[in-house]
Order: C-alpha cells, then sequence, then structure tokens
C-alpha cells in the first residue's frame, strides 16, 4: 500500500515557516512607525498617511538584488543583501522626494533553511531602519524544484508619501545648475553579472557584499531646507543611463569624472575586466550613488548639510542646454 503523503514529504515544512515568522517579528517590531496599525502575520497590513500631509502623494517601487545573490551564496553570508533589497526601493521612492512609509519583502527557496532566512530578514528590518520605514509584512515562499538547494531569490516593495506640492521632478531644472554627486559605498546591487565574470578571471581582493548605501534621512532633511530641483538614484545604466531621467528636455548632464577620485574597487574592475571606459559608466556607478541638482546659489549650502549628515559630496558637473531627448556626458 502506498505511504500517505504530507506537504513535508513534498518538500514543503510548515513548522519551519511559522517558526521562522516568529523570528520575524522582534525584527520587525524595531522598524515600527505610528501609522501601522497592523504587520507581520496577517493577510494584509495597514497604515495611515501620516496626519503632517495636507495633499500626500503615494509614491511606490520595487526591485531585487539581481545576481549579486550569487556571491551570498557562494560565501555564505546573508545578512547584507537584505539591506541591498531596501536600498534599491527606498532610494527610488526617495528621488521623488517622498519619505518612505513601509516595505514588505518576498522571499522565496527550493527548501526553507530558517537560519538564512532569518540572516536575510534581519538585514531587511536593518535597511528599513536606516531608511525610517517600517517593515510590515512580506511573503516566504517554499517552493521544491524551483530553486537549486542553498539558493533563493529576493523582492521587494516600498511605499513612500511625499506632498503635491513638493514633489521633486525636474521640472525646474535649466541650464547653469549644478550637479551634486554622493559618494556609493561599493557596487552597490548593478552590474554583478559583468563583476562575476571578471572575478572568474581572478579573485577580488575587495568585499564585494558591501550593501547599498541608503541616501533617506540626509536627503530628506536637505528637502527641508534646500530646494532640490531633481534627483537620480544610480543604478542599473550607470550614470550615463540615469542621470539623463531626471532632465527635462532640451537639457544635458555634463560630469567631469576628475571630480571625484575613482574607488579602487572600480579601477580593479576595468582593469581586470578589460571593460572600456563607456562601458564603465554605463554599467557601475563608479563611486557616485546618488545624484542631485540645485541651483548654483544652494549648491555650498546643500554640500555643507549632507556632509554634515555624514555623506560624502563632490560637485560632479552642471546642466547645460542640450538636444531634444536629454544625454549625459562623462568627459
Amino acid at each position: 500500500m502506498a505511504k500517505n503523503l504530507s506537504y513535508r514529504d513534498a518538500g514543503v515544512d510548515i513548522e519551519a515557516g511559522d517558526a521562522l515568522v516568529e523570528r520575524i517579528k522582534p525584527h520587525a517590531r524595531r522598524t515600527m512607525r505610528p501609522e501601522v496599525l497592523a504587520g507581520i502575520g496577517g493577510f494584509g497590513a495597514l497604515c495611515e498617511i501620516p496626519a503632517k500631509y495636507r495633499h500626500p502623494v503615494l509614491v511606490s517601487g520595487t526591485d531585487g538584488v539581481g545576481t549579486k545573490l550569487k556571491l551570498a551564496f557562494a560565501l555564505g553570508r546573508h545578512d547584507t543583501v537584505g539591506i541591498d533589497l531596501v536600498a534599491m526601493s527606498v532610494n527610488d521612492v526617495l528621488v521623488q522626494g517622498a519619505e518612505p512609509l513601509f516595505f514588505l519583502d518576498y522571499f522565496a527557496c527550493g527548501r526553507l533553511d530558517t537560519e538564512v532566512a532569518a540572516s536575510v530578514v534581519a538585514g531587511i528590518a536593518r535597511g528599513c531602519e536606516l531608511a525610517g520605514c517600517a517593515l510590515i509584512g512580506g511573503e516566504t515562499a517554499e517552493m521544491p524544484g524551483m530553486y537549486p538547494d542553498g539558493e533563493y531569490d529576493l523582492a521587494g516593495f516600498c511605499v513612500g508619501v511625499v506632498e503635491k506640492e513638493r514633489i521633486v521632478d525636474g521640472r525646474s531644472v535649466a541650464a547653469g545648475d549644478v550637479l551634486l554627486g554622493l559618494a556609493s559605498s561599493g557596487a552597490h546591487s548593478n552590474g554583478y553579472s559583468l563583476i562575476r565574470a571578471i572575478i572568474e578571471r581572478k579573485a577580488p581582493p575587495f568585499d564585494l557584499l558591501q550593501p547599498t548605501r541608503i541616501y533617506v534621512k540626509p536627503v530628506l532633511a536637505l528637502l527641508e531646507r534646500v530646494p532640490v530641483k531633481a534627483m537620480a538614484h544610480i543604478t542599473g545604466g550607470g550614470l550615463t543611463g540615469n542621470v539623463p531621467r531626471m532632465l527635462p528636455k532640451g537639457t544635458q548632464a555634463v560630469i567631469r569624472k576628475s571630480a571625484w577620485p575613482r574607488p579602487e574597487l572600480f579601477q580593479w574592475l576595468q582593469r581586470e575586466g578589460g571593460v572600456a571606459e563607456e562601458e564603465m559608466h554605463r554599467v557601475f556607478n563608479c563611486g557616485i550613488g546618488m545624484v542631485l541638482v540645485v541651483a548654483p546659489q544652494d549648491a555650498a549650502r546643500a554640500c555643507e548639510m549632507l556632509r554634515a549628515a555624514g555623506e560624502t559630496v563632490y560637485v560632479i558637473g552642471a546642466v547645460e542646454a542640450g538636444p531634444a531627448e536629454p544625454v549625459a556626458i562623462v568627459a
């Protein structure tokens, strides 16, 4: 007689999933905001709009970590990729002037390892703390046969809020405005397919799991005191792909690559991979994780505030009159 099968026999451990939820709860509690009405454990999470907003506009963003996860698997380090996951979404929401309110994650694997998953979620909670947003929910999916043993995938979703009249949309950007570059903490979560191809040739002398820098709190504080005209989060597409996204038609960004020291990581990647200069700026952030546009008279004050908040800031170029479709020139 055939054995009666259970869900565990099929590869799904419900008890392990329940245990993970219990381990997640203390991490999530540390991220709570007063607007959160119901968080981890329900079918849906409830969050009010903060009362300080008169005409609130919701801003949403979603992203993953990409093939950087392959390095986490290979090195057995899972405590930083959760920060990456949060950073990629909250920094995107930030560029329109929005304050991140809450974050949800999706963790998918073939077989649930509660230790690994708990380490990942602890990183997610840490990222939410750095961004000032609440981790209010998520989903853990154990799907036998979908992923190789020891591997998982991550996705995240963030919702922020901004006062309607304070949306940062780039419409006021004009020739003569100044480009400020905020230093990155490394490659962030972009270009890792190329990075992995390069390190197959030679072992790297760098920590390639350094988490993505979260710019939320310093930039939100800046927005309270300095009129920032536009912002770009430098992710996939690098400087030349992302900076034009914040510019109005008829303008271009002229970026001076001599304005900041290229971190040794990127020098090494270029040298060992034989990567062309144009490709470097199209794939990697090359040391600049966020670009802000301010009027010339506001540049010094903005730099002062950001540096006081712990950011490394460079004046990396200017906006000029340009073609109908915006471009970024790195020279």
